[in-house]
């Protein structure tokens, strides 16, 4: 049996400013998840790509930074398949006996966003699922470093960030449950895609064993400090 992937997210008294400030003394203690397992399916494209995290009384916050090539990001519509574009995505599963939501952001900060409680998969998405409302979207914070539009795709070497501030209680409306508390465990995938791209590629945090993310059976533990 694989070891499991876990990673330990650090409390912070107040949430980091969505101001795309690498430096802020938050980030600064943050603990950092690498996005590293590539899926044989991909290009040997391997961009660079980690994810900060850190959590506070009523969200948790994520500072993706991606070392990348081959960037293209054209979706702006909301709940688009924004997984086409240069993309960062995170899973998130409150409890092992429920379902999980996918927070998929690409590099012009569009997002798709949904829960997903049975992930068989069915024409047109999954036997049970949600899309989160584009009203209840703007409860997630986003700052992305690149133009809404990113075309034609920039094919020399770019770093891009997203920062993401996603309240627990849009997770808990959707899923049920209450939020954290400190120590407690869910479970979790952190993603890097690029669908569409001249050079698609698949990586993710906790390895997945076959080309889709959508497993939350192989998701790693999310420990609240």
């Amino acid at each position: 049996m694989p070891t499991m992937s876990r990673v330990s997210i650090r409390q912070v008294p107040a949430p980091p400013p969505l101001n795309g400030d690498a430096d802020d003394p938050v980030w600064a203690t943050a603990t950092t998840a690498h996005i590293e397992n590539f899926r044989p399916e991909s290009t040997p494209h391997r961009p660079v790509t980690a994810v900060r995290l850190c959590w506070s009384r009523d969200s948790i916050h994520l500072w993706f930074d991606v070392q990348d090539r081959y960037v293209r990001s054209v979706e702006t519509e909301f709940n688009g398949p924004v997984c086409r574009d240069s993309c960062v995505e995170f899973f998130v599963r409150p409890r092992d006996d429920g379902g999980y939501m996918n927070f998929e952001i690409n590099a012009g900060g569009t997002a798709h966003i949904s829960a997903i409680r049975d992930w068989t998969r069915k024409p047109g998405g999954f036997a049970d699922f949600t899309p989160v409302t584009a009203g209840d979207g703007k409860a997630v914070g986003i700052r992305h470093s690149l133009p809404s539009v990113v075309s034609p795709e920039i094919e020399t070497p770019t770093n891009w960030t997203i920062q993401l501030s996603i309240p627990f209680a849009l997770i808990c409306s959707y899923l049920g449950g209450d939020a954290p508390s400190a120590g407690d465990t869910w479970r979790g995938n952190f993603y890097k895609c690029g669908d569409a791209t001249s050079h698609p590629h698949w990586a993710s945090w906790a390895p997945v064993p076959r080309l889709d993310f959508h497993d939350p059976l192989s998701f790693g533990e999310l420990n609240f400090e």
